[in-house]
């Protein structure tokens, strides 16, 4: 059974996309945060209405929020819709 999104399970989400998955967190803020210049983001929070990053840039740092397309209902649903972001943003960056 999936956990369900408390701040515990957002940190310890963050702190895996972090460590394995960081070149993901950077195509979430480049595509579905609209960020151009990225050059480093981490995940600072997720809920199940979406996920807050932290994105450098060359202009320095910023916070951004990325809302999910229908709110996530457990850790297992946020594992499925990170991994079909993922994917979808790899899309998007072939395409452009």
């Amino acid at each position: 059974m999936a956990d369900p999104l408390t701040p515990a399970i957002s940190d310890r989400i963050c702190k895996h996309m972090n460590e394995d998955h960081a070149s993901a967190i950077a195509l979430y803020a480049q595509v579905f945060g609209q960020q151009t210049d990225v050059t480093t983001a981490q995940m600072q929070a997720i809920d199940p209405t979406g996920m807050d990053l932290v994105v450098e840039s060359d202009g320095g740092a910023k916070t951004i929020r990325i809302e999910f397309e229908q709110p996530l209902k457990d850790s297992e649903d946020a594992h499925q819709v990170l991994i079909a972001m993922a994917k979808q943003a790899r899309g998007a960056g072939n395409n452009s």
